[in-house]
């Protein structure tokens, strides 16, 4: 049997721990620079705030409604759900963690006949320790179990867990479930299989094998369509693997000088680099990119893209910011206002052995970089995030007095919580 553990509303969940006074409140949290709503609460979709409305309008959209307002707070909602991980860590076999609010669950050696009560514990215990609620759906394949958790999620007699250990419960399942919703099949194919009649995961699972290699000629649809008939068709190799990571912002306003973009770029950089390092790979090609905003008629348009490939493969963050910075360098044009950009790192292989390129000699510099960046990773753990930075990643503002102040993230977060576990400064007083 297959789970899944699935966080409800996480980063609204997240904003509540630390903020009991928000429970039964409309919450939304914004995109980074405070764009868009990205998440809400129950109570702010009964109301009908629909995800990407631009903050700028929902006052205008709910006038007479009071909704907490918070930016993303990546740092806080990180720390929460690695709290989640460790529990399930602990009441689990075995585990995948495939995003920051879901983790796979591989539950060889618990007897069937105790799967929903183990089930129902894990939720009361991650709800007790850590303060969020949770969803678990179980099921003998992968995409059942998502369809689980989501009926866990959404009514309440599921003790917040779902099981699916039948065919006659499989089918029930599938006739209550959109197709849309269904894991692994995409907007495109969802409006193809829409116009094709097929409603629900029930209608699709109904045709014939060959009908879907013949329609879609795609062996994950393929894979989709075997598991919703039961079978166990999706590798576990497959969530795995990764063969870009990319990191990109839309500013807050528009940039023109190459200071202020090659800080946004370097901070970009500096991400990929850690992300890299958390799942032990390393990248052998770094490639960005810059553009304007194509909303703006009235102003010239711009667009480019320029990859460069690495002597050795790496995950450090000088290497990978400094070739960021060379390939920025090359794209950028003078006169344009820019409105977005972003890194991508690519050849992902596994961090050991790497195989070093014949004519880079400096082995020892390797090791030097490799350890200076496990030691600022442990500082930024102990201490927040971005305590310790490389020079290109900061930027300078000047203040209304005229005052220069270094920052090391250049991204509008207005309503940023607090990060009482990560964070000295702000660690719950009592009084």
């Amino acid at each position: 049997m297959y789970g899944i553990a699935d966080l409800d509303n996480c980063y609204v969940s997240c904003e509540r721990v630390f903020r009991p006074d928000l429970k039964g409140v409309p919450v939304v949290v914004l995109s980074n620079n405070d764009g868009c709503v990205v998440a809400r609460s129950n109570e702010a979709k009964a109301m009908g705030v629909m995800e990407g409305t631009p903050y700028f309008q929902l006052e205008q959209q709910f006038p007479n409604n009071k909704i907490a307002v918070f930016s993303s707070n990546y740092e806080l909602y990180g720390e929460l759900t690695s709290r989640v991980i460790s529990i399930i860590r602990k009441e689990t076999p075995a585990y995948f963690r495939y995003s920051i609010d879901e983790c796979f669950l591989y539950l060889d050696g618990i007897e069937s006949d105790h799967l929903q009560q183990w089930g129902e514990h894990l939720h009361k215990r991650v709800k007790r320790e850590v303060g969020m609620p949770i969803s678990i759906g179980l099921a003998p394949n992968k995409t059942l179990a998502k369809i689980a958790s989501k009926f866990a999620k959404k009514y309440e007699g599921y003790h917040h867990c779902c099981m699916i250990d039948t065919d006659e419960k499989r089918i029930k399942a599938l006739k209550l479930f959109p197709v849309e919703d269904v894991w692994g099949i995409g907007r495109r194919y969802a409006a193809k299989l829409q116009a094709l009649g097929c409603k629900t995961a029930y209608d699709f699972a109904q045709h014939h094998k060959d009908w879907v290699q013949l329609t879609f000629n795609n062996i994950n649809i393929v894979r989709t369509w075997k598991e919703l008939n039961g079978e166990d068709a999706v590798p576990n190799e497959e969530l795995a693997k990764k063969k870009s990571i990319c990191t990109s912002r839309s500013f807050n306003g528009m940039i023109s000088d190459f200071d202020t973009l090659c800080t946004h770029v370097s901070n970009y950089a500096a991400r990929c680099a850690e992300k890299l390092r958390l799942q032990n790979t390393v990248a052998s090609t770094v490639g960005v990119f810059v553009n304007t905003n194509a909303f703006r008629e009235d102003l010239a348009q711009y667009w480019n893209f320029k990859e460069t490939r690495l002597i050795t493969p790496t995950n450090s963050t000088i290497p990978i910011v400094g070739a960021a910075c060379d390939l920025l360098q090359q794209i950028y044009r003078q006169g344009y206002q820019y409105k977005k950009a972003g890194v991508i790192v690519m050849g992902i292989g596994p961090d050991s052995p790497i195989l070093q390129d014949l004519f880079d000699v400096n082995a020892e510099q390797i090791e030097k970089m490799r350890r200076l960046d496990e030691v600022i990773d442990r500082i930024n753990r102990l201490n927040g995030s971005e305590t310790i930075v490389i020079g290109a990643q900061q930027y300078t503002r000047k203040d209304g007095k005229g005052k220069a102040n270094v920052f090391a993230n250049a991204i509008k977060h207005d309503f940023n919580s607090p990060n009482p576990t990560t964070r000295w400064s702000d660690i719950i007083k009592l009084l």
